[in-house]
């Protein structure tokens, strides 16, 4: 071989050296948190992570190939959730998911930086955790599980299943609206209320009802897990949450707890069964 024909092969190897390690790096891995506000064998939690976690494998994200998952499940306490609120934040991931006001609330006292999206969440306008749904301007943004005219809808549900009825009482925490607070004030008290004076009682969310309250209507939060799936996306692919409005609810669900109605006497018109998504026996 002549000595020119040498030096342009051995230039032309030199050069392709650098292709070749490229392409064999292998993918960036993002690293996403998520903080729950309930046990790690909650089996309803269990449901609508898991509807997040094929929602992102449908947007591409695969677990330990481009994406690693960093959950901590931090139950109903306050003290946890901001203890691991700060864990979590100390990874500095690329975007935390978190549920519902009292971890997002821990999150934004944490950090103003790192991107947070909320699958559930009450008013977080009034919450503070956004300056408008339009424009979140912070590090926050997600889905609203219900707006102010829903409450409506549960007295209209009702009014069907049990027309006699003509006053109705809210229980409710003013402090955190629809946040871990009022779910455990209301788990706590309402159902043995409603036994007790055989009171027909509709609930937000499907949970109650499987525990034997009457009747559910509230957002899907099956859909809503998999609408933050589509934030989280937008996120690592270099979107801001500043940017990102807030969404309200568009799927919702009724439950209905046929035994419950039997105790209390009521009968639940064929109308509403038929509307319903689950009727418990």
């Amino acid at each position: 071989m002549r000595r020119r024909e040498f030096i342009t092969l051995l230039g032309g190897a030199a050069a392709a050296w650098p292709l070749a390690a490229h392409a064999q790096q292998p993918e960036r891995v993002r690293r996403v948190g998520v903080l729950l506000p309930a046990a790690a064998d909650d089996s309803q939690f269990q449901t609508w992570v898991g509807a997040f976690l094929q929602a992102l494998a449908l947007l591409g994200w695969s677990i330990g190939r481009n994406v690693r998952i960093d959950t901590r499940w931090a139950t109903a306490n306050a003290e946890t959730i901001r203890s691991y609120a700060v864990e979590l934040v100390a990874l500095v991931p690329d975007v935390i998911l978190a549920h519902g006001n009292a971890a997002v609330g821990a999150l934004l006292q944490t950090t103003r930086t790192l991107p947070i999206v909320f699958p559930v969440i009450g008013d977080p306008v009034a919450g503070g955790f956004v300056e408008s749904l339009a424009r979140p301007g912070g590090n926050a943004t997600g889905f609203m599980n219900f707006d102010f005219s829903f409450s409506g809808k549960w007295l209209e549900v009702l009014n069907q299943i049990a027309p006699s009825v003509t006053r109705v009482a809210v229980l409710r925490d003013p402090a955190l609206g629809s946040g871990t607070s009022q779910f455990a004030v209301i788990q706590a008290m309402a159902p043995s209320l409603a036994a007790q004076h055989k009171l027909p009682t509709v609930y937000y969310e499907r949970f109650f009802v499987a525990a034997g309250g009457l009747i559910s209507y509230g957002a899907s939060l099956i859909d809503q897990y998999q609408r933050a799936a589509s934030y989280v996306d937008r996120i690592l692919k270099g979107e801001k949450p500043a940017e990102l409005p807030v969404q309200q609810a568009t799927k919702f669900e009724m439950v209905i707890n046929l035994k419950t109605a039997n105790a209390l006497g009521l009968e639940v018109p064929p109308t509403l069964l038929a509307r319903a998504d689950e009727v418990i026996e």
